[in-house]
């Protein structure tokens, strides 16, 4: 999780990720935000998210963003 907090904070270092858990349902993320933070996932972790993962319930947090990775790391 700290390696996923470093690497959210390398897109937006003006958000605590640590503790924020409505980052898109109070557009504190735009889609370019998101966006990023989908390129960041696919080469950090070497996954591809698909388009239909890329709603606000995965995006709202970083534990969200942490458990959406490993259900994808899973399959």
């Amino acid at each position: 999780m700290e390696k996923l907090i470093e690497l959210l904070q390398g897109v937006r270092d003006d958000v605590d990720f640590g503790t924020c858990t409505t980052l898109v349902d109070e557009g504190i993320l735009d889609s370019f935000d998101i966006v990023e933070i989908v390129n960041v996932i696919d080469d950090e972790y070497d996954i591809e998210v698909p388009a239909i993962e890329i709603i606000p319930e995965n995006f709202n947090s970083a534990e969200a963003i942490f458990n959406l990775i490993q259900r994808l790391l899973e399959e």
